[in-house]
């Protein structure tokens, strides 16, 4: 409808124009009347610019709705030119994308608001830093919230290079990490030593480059984890102390009461003598086996690093323990030998913690049907699995985070040093050790190695 409307408008306007324009011509060409014919001029001058006005209109309001929504403007409205102007549908079109497009625009500040209500509770310290190249000594912060500045000791400052003039050293560990990773990293902030666990990621948004900065203060949690720690293995250690020390302090007593009102011996003494003296004995030397065990433990030495291929790797394991295997009638299965994917490593250290993996499951197949140990590797990503599993007995899940404490065995003549050792030895190749099992159906233990 409003295009008629506008035609209509619009033909009326140039028949007007024309019909003026030729009554100016033919008055000109065929009279002298100058009176007449100056104000017919003035009628078609007035007329076209009536038209240009006409025309003018539209496009100005055109371009104000063009320039409201590109400077999101929710003010501007065209309810009048809706009832009474040409394009009455077009206008309403105009107020419904401007109205549409501050519903948007509430929608996500609100959104915006939301999150950054979020971001001052949690206890993660948050900067978001946006990055111009031609001031990249002055760039702004856009985001700093309250956890970041309990967590630094610094107010909210404005531009970066503020953070780094009071935290240097924090400044520069995060020029450290360049585009995107994770740190951990110690810091003295107001002669407080606090452990930061830093991560930087960098993002682009509407062709802006921004780095967003995370971090948060570990150290209590590590001093926990620590103290849980210390305390298993303090447990463990009085337990096996206790058991050692208890039957010799009692046979010591024995003893004593035995030879305190003595001067002189006979056989039958000696007889008496000789068990508890060989039960001493034995129990020292169990306590200092013992304490051999917690030294091997703590004094691993340091990896001497080399490449070496997986299929070399397995193949040494194969080799070593293949007749341990065969002797207890276990079948032992090594796949990919001929693997040339190549891992840094020191080859002494993950053979042993290979054969304290192997080892272990060999004790676990005791008294199974079929008894089967299956080494292998896979790729994820970026990292190498070295894996041992076997059908055995398994660990329960409530077993699962004990296994790893010093000392803790489930095996009547275990060490329970095995498992702690071949986690340390992955600690120090910066890998891990996991375990993932099903009683009596299957168990696979992990040697996890970063690959590139």
């Amino acid at each position: 409808m409003f295009y008629n409307r506008f035609t209509f408008r619009l033909l009326l306007r140039l028949l007007l124009i024309n019909l003026l324009g030729f009554l100016f011509i033919h008055l000109i060409r065929t009279t002298q009347l100058w009176f007449t014919i100056t104000g017919l001029g003035i009628m078609l001058l007035a007329a076209l610019i009536s038209l240009y006005h006409y025309i003018n209109e539209i496009r100005q309001d055109i371009k104000r709705f063009i320039l409201a929504v590109k400077t999101r403007d929710s003010t501007l409205n065209f309810r009048n030119k809706a009832t009474s102007g040409s394009f009455p549908e077009l206008y309403e079109s105009f107020n419904d994308i401007i109205k549409t497009q501050k519903d948007i625009q509430l929608e996500k500040d609100s959104m915006f608001q939301l999150i950054r209500t979020i971001l001052e509770q949690v206890p993660v310290g948050v900067i978001v830093i946006k990055n111009e190249e031609q001031e990249a000594n002055n760039a702004e912060i856009v985001f700093f919230n309250q956890a970041a500045t309990n967590l630094l000791g610094i107010p909210a400052y404005k531009y970066w290079h503020r953070v780094a003039q009071h935290l240097p050293e924090f400044a520069s560990e995060i020029a450290a990490i360049g585009r995107g990773g994770k740190r951990f990293m110690e810091l003295k902030i107001q002669d407080k030593l606090i452990q930061l666990s830093t991560e930087v990621m960098p993002l682009n948004l509407y062709l802006k480059d921004y780095t967003i900065v995370s971090f948060q203060n570990i150290k209590d949690e590590i001093e926990q984890k620590e103290s849980e720690a210390w305390n298993r293995l303090i447990g463990v250690i009085s337990h096996e102390i206790l058991n050692s020390i208890t039957p010799i302090s009692s046979l010591s007593d024995t003893v004593n009461s035995m030879i305190a009102t003595k001067t002189s011996l006979n056989q039958e003494d000696l007889e008496d003598l000789k068990p508890a003296i060989q039960t001493i004995k034995r129990r020292s030397e169990g306590l200092l086996d013992f304490v051999k065990d917690y030294r091997l433990i703590a004094e691993l030495p340091t990896p001497q690093l080399d490449y070496h291929t997986i299929g070399e790797i397995l193949q040494h394991i194969k080799i070593l323990m293949q007749p341990f295997a065969s002797g207890r009638n276990i079948i032992l299965r090594v796949e990919q030998t001929s693997s040339k994917i190549t891992i840094q490593v020191d080859l002494k250290l993950i053979e042993q913690a290979l054969i304290n993996l192997v080892t272990n499951s060999i004790y676990a197949l005791e008294g199974q049907d079929h008894p089967t140990i299956e080494i292998s590797y896979k790729l994820d990503q970026n990292k190498v699995h070295l894996e041992v599993a076997d059908n055995g007995r398994g660990i329960e899940p409530e077993l699962l985070e004990k296994i790893f404490v010093p000392f803790f065995t489930t095996r009547k003549n275990g060490s329970g040093i095995g498992l702690t050792i071949t986690r340390n030895i992955m600690k120090m190749h910066h890998g891990s050790l996991e375990v993932n099992s099903i009683p009596f159906e299957k168990t696979v233990f992990s040697l996890i190695f970063r690959y590139q």
